[in-house]
């Protein structure tokens, strides 16, 4: 296997994080464990997850199950995901490694000097949406207002599993045993929100898992703002 990632790439990523004032930026990775070109995006994860400017979610697609080994963390939904994401940037096919930065920028595969750069500008432009999350008991309470962008948005409410560790006995990562940051395991829309008045709701909360919450304009569209409890 390839070195995951390297020292260059590594202290180049550490120093140019941006400064970080408002909400975080999403980067959301498309991976698979049957994806032999993955393991260095899965490592660069690692990193990214560790940043408070940063939220980091690993999205699992099924669409490589096929050869030879069964993604245990892949689901339809975000293969469907990716592809909304595709059909909106006009591109004629999805793949892996792929990561999606607010829902408007993509970096194939493990680049570190793009990536960098993506999370900069996301960083710098101002925040049109304000979101604040707490846990109240088994519920998650979400304030939001719009300080003058346009909905239609949605309301993500997004689990996921900090670390996991998986070893493949098939495929095209066989023998191998991968690290993996941040799985998401469960997605899903709470609320659709025009964005005219404030936003005060509750959402159920079972357990002490990490939460995130993403307002996103029309569905695929720019990430407006995002919230996180780890």
């Amino acid at each position: 296997m390839k070195r995951l990632l390297s020292s260059t790439a590594a202290a180049f990523f550490a120093l140019a994080a941006p400064a970080w004032a408002g909400s975080p930026v999403v980067v959301e990775l498309f991976t698979s464990q049957g994806c032999s070109s993955c393991p260095p995006a899965d490592a660069m994860l690692h990193e990214l997850a560790e940043r408070d400017d940063v939220i980091a979610l690993a999205l699992h697609v099924d669409y490589w199950d096929y050869i030879g080994w069964k993604d245990e963390f892949a689901k339809p939904a975000y293969s469907k995901r990716q592809r909304e994401y595709a059909i909106i940037g006009h591109r004629r096919s999805v793949y892996t490694p792929q990561m999606v930065i607010n829902g408007e920028t993509d970096v194939v595969g493990a680049k570190a000097m793009q990536l960098s750069e993506a999370l900069a500008q996301h960083a710098a432009k101002p925040a049109l949406v304000d979101v604040e999350i707490a846990r109240q008991g088994g519920n998650l309470q979400i304030n939001a207002v719009s300080n003058g962008a346009k909905g239609p948005f949605v309301v993500n409410l997004v689990r996921y599993t900090p670390r996991s560790k998986t070893r493949i006995t098939r495929g095209e990562n066989a023998g191998h045993t991968l690290s993996y940051a941040n799985v998401a395991h469960d997605w899903k829309i709470v609320k659709e929100w025009d964005g005219r008045a404030p936003l005060n709701m509750t959402a159920d909360l079972d357990g002490d898992e990490p939460v995130v919450v993403i307002i996103q304009q029309n569905r695929f569209g720019p990430i407006m703002a995002a919230a996180r409890l780890r």
